[in-house]
Parts: structure tokens; C-alpha cells; sequence
């Protein structure tokens, strides 16, 4: 069933596409709430020039019949559309332990980056670009080429859905590490708290800069992250070493503010002056901002 015009916004609510059963159908709600939503946007029209049909299938926007060829021929058929230039996609998906760390209300860091990463490869394979998959923690863990079909699709939705977070972060090794691996450039998408060393993750997205590729950083972070409004005595657990710490969390609020301010405002500047696209997205963000940020992305390529 596509989405209506009506509720579009809530396929773009986290808290709303988490419910739903299979990350297919989580990226496909996304992905046509998106769109409904681009017809609203300056965005209009942003994809493409015709390309052929397709038969009507179960399930397409009926807007999307070609009306002339039925009046012609009695049959149903879809215009398909396709870029005038194809893309090669390398997406980055940071599945370590700090990944699992979700406040109340809010969806788990890595479930909101799955949703995002397979919502990107649904909506790159249906403009019949080319996506791979690549999933890192202290060491990568899975790597998938990039390729434009429907089939590779689904190996890649799988591979999104078994992910979970564990093991240390080892970021900038592993990015260094599949920046070797890319032998034609195109747009690399990296996905991730980036709690590590920044100085070591600039340096290490600088490599795919220099290999001639575009790159877009989506930092994730739970609003509680960026708050630290946790009110009265709190124990704090480190994600990844599973150290403890009990303190008033008013006490270290300042502190702690300047301190996040500085490594994501050092991340920030880092990505700018590399000539890389930087988006912070929180946990409870509707899914179009960081798809307006591809989308811009993408237009200004080709």
C-alpha cells in the first residue's frame, strides 16, 4: 500500500517506523514519505528524465500510470525514471557499543542508523544507482561492493538487520581500511556517533578525499547526548568498557556541554575544511532531513 498524502510525516517518524515488522518495509515507508513530501519541496521533480515502462504492480501510486499508453493499448503501465548519470554509493554503517545507547522515549543510535542506511539503499537501487555496504566496529565486519540491483538489494537489508552493537570503536582503522578498499571513486556515507579520536576520524575520511570520492558524515546522537538533562543522582555506564560512575549530573552539566560542543563543533569544522558534507542528526529527527541531505548531495554531482 503506498502512503497517502494525507500522513506521509508519520512514515519519517522514528518513533513511528520502528513498529513496523521487516527494515524493508520500515526503508520503503521512509523512502514514500520522502517522496510524497518532495512534491510539497522545492525538491519537485528533482529525479529524472524518463527513461521506459514497467507493468502495473500491486501496490504502485496510481500517479504514476502512464494514461496515454492505456488509452492506447488497455494495459497499465508505470513510467519508470532513471538518472542521467548513475552513481556508485559506499555506505558506512558504525555498529560498535556506543551504538546501543538509546534514552527513554528515543530508539537505539544503531536502529535509527539502520532505518536511515536502508531507507538510502532502497531509495539509491529505485534510482538505479549503486550501493554497497560496509559494517565496522573495532574492525569491519561486513563489506558488500556496490551494485544497482534489486536482488543485491535485499542481501543488503539483511545484512543492515543482523548488525548489532558490540565491540569497541575503531574508526578512523576502519575507515582507513575500506578506503583501500574502493577502486572507483563515487559518494561515501558514513554513519556513526564518531566517539572516538577526532584528529585520527578526520584524517581517516580525509583518505577517501584524497582518492577523488564525495563524502557525506551523518553524526548520530541521542538528544540526551547533547543534553544531559538527566535530573537528579545518576549512574553512568560506559558503553564499551562497561565502567561506572555515580555523580549529580547538574554537577558536570557545564563541563560536559562545553565538552560535547567542542568535539562536535571539532568534527564539524574538520569535515567543512576537508571539503565533506556534515549532518548531525538526533535519534528523535524525522528521516527527511538527512534524506534532503543526500538528495542535495546527489543533485550537486551531476
Amino acid at each position: 500500500m503506498a502512503v497517502e498524502t494525507t500522513d506521509y510525516r508519520k512514515y519519517l517518524d522514528p518513533s513511528v517506523i520502528t513498529r513496523l515488522n521487516s527494515l524493508e518495509l520500515k526503508a520503503r515507508f521512509i523512502v514514500e514519505g520522502f517522496m510524497v513530501g518532495l512534491h510539497r519541496s522545492p525538491f519537485h521533480g528533482f529525479s529524472v528524465e524518463f527513461s521506459e515502462h514497467r507493468p502495473y504492480m500491486q501496490g504502485d501510486n496510481l500517479r504514476d500510470v502512464d494514461w496515454k499508453v492505456y488509452g492506447k493499448t488497455e494495459r497499465y503501465v508505470i513510467k519508470q525514471y532513471e538518472e542521467e548519470t548513475n552513481l556508485k554509493s559506499y555506505i558506512l554503517l558504525d555498529s560498535s557499543k556506543s551504538m546501543a545507547y538509546a534514552s527513554e522515549g528515543n530508539v537505539k543510535k544503531l536502529e535509527y542508523a539502520s532505518m536511515l542506511v536502508a531507507a538510502l539503499s532502497y531509495m539509491m537501487v529505485k534510482q538505479q544507482d549503486a550501493v554497497g555496504l560496509s559494517l565496522y566496529a573495532e574492525k569491519i565486519n561486513k563489506h558488500l561492493p556496490p551494485k544497482a540491483t534489486r536482488s543485491y538489494l535485499q542481501e543488503i537489508l539483511k545484512s543492515i538487520a543482523s548488525a548489532e552493537a558490540s565491540d569497541k570503536t575503531n574508526t578512523s582503522a576502519s575507515l582507513n581500511e575500506i578506503a583501500e578498499k574502493i577502486k572507483r571513486r563515487g559518494l561515501v556515507i558514513v554513519v556513526s556517533d564518531f566517539f572516538d579520536n577526532i584528529d585520527s576520524i578526520l584524517s581517516a575520511l580525509k583518505h577517501f578525499r584524497y582518492n577523488k570520492n564525495e563524502v557525506i558524515v551523518f553524526q548520530i546522537l541521542d538528544p540526551l547526548e547533547r543534553s544531559f538533562a538527566f535530573g537528579a543522582d545518576a549512574v553512568f555506564k560506559d558503553m564499551e568498557t562497561m565502567d561506572e560512575i555515580t555523580t549529580q549530573p547538574y554537577q558536570l552539566q557545564k563541563a560536559y556541554h562545553e565538552a560535547m560542543d567542542e568535539f562536535i563543533n571539532k568534527l564539524k569544522t574538520g569535515c567543512l575544511n576537508a571539503g565533506i558534507d556534515y549532518n548531525l542528526i538526533e535519534t528523535s529527527t524525522p528521516f527527511d532531513k538527512a534524506l534532503y541531505a543526500y538528495i542535495q548531495k546527489r543533485r550537486m554531482l551531476y
